[in-house]
């Protein structure tokens, strides 16, 4: 076999090959084997049919169609060894020339990772948000933690802001209440801003019992987006009571036995959170100013299909699981469907030349994803996917994605590399040191070209 290499553009390639045809005989004797055992001939077990009457009664042709076809896959892998060269995607292959008894020849298009030339990134300055909490936030932590430990107790007044309801509801269009638009026993916190627009205003000052009707627009169901007439029916007011905020909360919220132990803690929760936040934020503003530093040529296929897989992940996952088309997505998001597009692009496009950068930055450093390494990124991947780590883990190997989790960790340690080489301040001006404890083990830029948009779980 003979092959050559022609470069088209930086992503693209076409691969000229000839197979002399004695080369071709393994999979000639292939294609009889094939068709031997599909076949019937009077006077032949099955089988056992000559090739000469194979040829005579199914032409020479399908034979050599089943051969070819069997044999390419074959010599086109073994072109592209020659060539040293790394695909992607599927080629687009074209037979130019098929000489029964002599020769094969063929072209193949394909896309191929470009040279990708790692810039000197040690001058990389960014500003990151200031780790700063405050008296407010920590009462505001406290606050949320009291919520959750109100009682209610029913009350014979009217309703007001924060009371628990219980309610009937019954929405009319155009006069005619609707078949989905009836619900009963439904549990309301006035002032919560949830189920309709309107009704917090027309429950207020409404006792068990009473009544109030206001027009509000439907979220949701078969009349979704139109005008109705909602009737809501009040059957009991409760008043929510929050625990006085003393030792005693303390004790029964937390395992601390005073409130001072209790907002000391929530400092110091506050502050790890705000750090790992802040880790995060040096890690997508570097991972940016690194991206500027340097052109990526894009294979134009591996873009359209990083687009449509990003679109299908959102329209048939995400919003799928939500009752949502793209239509309504995009007037929900105030967007027109060419800014969607034109953002999608962007978001693929960055997510496919942070791939291609953190790969090479890979082999560069010669960095090595440890089992370990390995294993705690299974688990985090598993817990935002709402699968088990054993059933995870399964579903990983089973379909062969592998690789793919390596490739992940490794190249969120290619960009803690180059995170540990910048120059991180916060917005007071101070040097932050982000050690390997505070840094997140990849961001979702350097992982999404890999992962599509969304947490997908991993098909077996």
């Amino acid at each position: 076999m003979k092959s050559a290499v022609e470069t088209l553009n930086p992503t693209r390639v076409r691969l000229t090959v000839e197979v002399p045809f004695e080369e071709l005989k393994p999979s000639l004797d292939a294609a009889y084997k094939k068709i031997n055992q599909q076949v019937t001939v009077k006077g032949f077990r099955q089988g056992k049919i000559p090739a000469r009457v194979i040829d005579q009664r199914f032409g020479r042709g399908a034979v050599l169609e089943e051969a070819v076809n069997d044999a390419l896959p074959k010599f086109y892998t073994e072109a592209v060894n020659e060539g040293e060269l790394n695909v992607l995607g599927q080629p687009e292959v074209d037979i130019t020339e098929l000489k029964d008894g002599e020769l094969l020849a063929f072209t193949a298009e394909v896309d191929i990772r470009p040279a990708v030339e790692i810039p000197d990134y040690s001058g990389i300055e960014v500003e990151v948000d200031a780790v700063e909490v405050s008296d407010e936030d920590i009462d505001k932590s406290v606050e949320q933690l009291r919520e959750r430990f109100a009682t209610t107790s029913p009350v014979e007044r009217a309703a007001q802001d924060g009371d628990v309801l219980t309610l009937n509801l019954e929405a009319k269009v155009d006069g005619e209440v609707l078949e989905d638009g009836v619900a009963q026993g439904v549990t309301y916190t006035v002032g919560s801003g949830e189920l309709l627009d309107g009704i917090d205003e027309a429950v207020t000052g409404v006792e068990a019992g009473g009544s109030a009707t206001f027009t509000s627009e439907l979220k949701g169901g078969s009349a979704e987006g139109k005008e109705a007439e909602v009737t809501v029916e009040v059957t009991e007011i409760k008043s929510r009571e929050l625990p006085a905020l003393d030792d005693d909360f303390a004790q029964l919220a937390s395992e601390f036995d005073t409130l001072e132990e209790l907002r000391a803690d929530s400092r110091k929760r506050l502050e790890q959170m705000k750090k790992y936040d802040q880790a995060t934020q040096a890690q997508e503003k570097v991972l940016d100013e690194l991206l500027k530093l340097v052109e990526v040529p894009m294979p134009e296929k591996l873009l359209e299909d990083e687009i449509q897989t990003r679109k299908h992940n959102l329209v048939n996952h995400q919003l799928g699981q939500m009752g949502l088309d793209l239509a309504k997505y995009l007037e929900i998001q105030g967007k027109s469907e060419e800014e969607f597009d034109a953002e999608t692009k962007e978001q693929a496009e960055k997510g496919i030349k942070t791939q291609f950068l953190l790969d090479e930055l890979v082999n560069k450093e010669k960095l090595n994803v440890s089992q370990e390494e390995l294993t705690e990124h299974l688990m985090r991947r598993a817990q935002s996917s709402g699968m088990s780590p054993d059933q995870f883990a399964q579903a990983v190997v089973e379909g062969g994605q592998v690789p793919m989790l390596v490739g992940e960790v490794a190249r969120g340690k290619a960009l803690a590399v180059v995170v540990e080489a910048a120059t991180v301040k916060d917005s007071n001006g101070e040097v932050i040191d982000l050690d390997d404890e505070d840094e997140t083990a990849e961001t979702v830029e350097a992982t999404e070209a890999a992962e599509t948009e969304g947490d997908e779980k991993p098909e077996a």
